[in-house]
């Protein structure tokens, strides 16, 4: 994998029906791949954590965030995009 293709998205909101279909549908219509995933339900919150692959995407990086934010904002959950290693420097002791 190239540098820099490898992104985190995280998922926060009241748990409703739909978000996980509305999320891996986006990513698969634009190649993204779900390379691990972490999702939880607690107290009727949702809360998920995935690593993807946007080497093969068919949209950069800004295009995916803005169209996640637009989905986010449909289905009531604040949808967060970050490049991996922008991460990992945020996260780092």
């Amino acid at each position: 994998m190239q540098q820099g293709q490898k992104v985190i998205l995280t998922v926060v909101g009241k748990d409703c029906v739909g978000i996980m279909a509305k999320v891996c549908t986006y990513l698969a219509d634009h190649r993204i791949n779900i390379n691990d995933i972490s999702q939880t339900i607690v107290s009727g919150y949702f809360n998920m954590m995935m690593i993807a692959d946007m080497s093969e995407s068919t949209l950069d990086f800004e295009n995916v965030e803005a169209d996640l934010e637009k989905i986010g904002e449909q289905i009531g959950v604040r949808i967060k995009l970050q490049r991996e290693e922008i991460f990992d420097m945020m996260h780092r002791i």
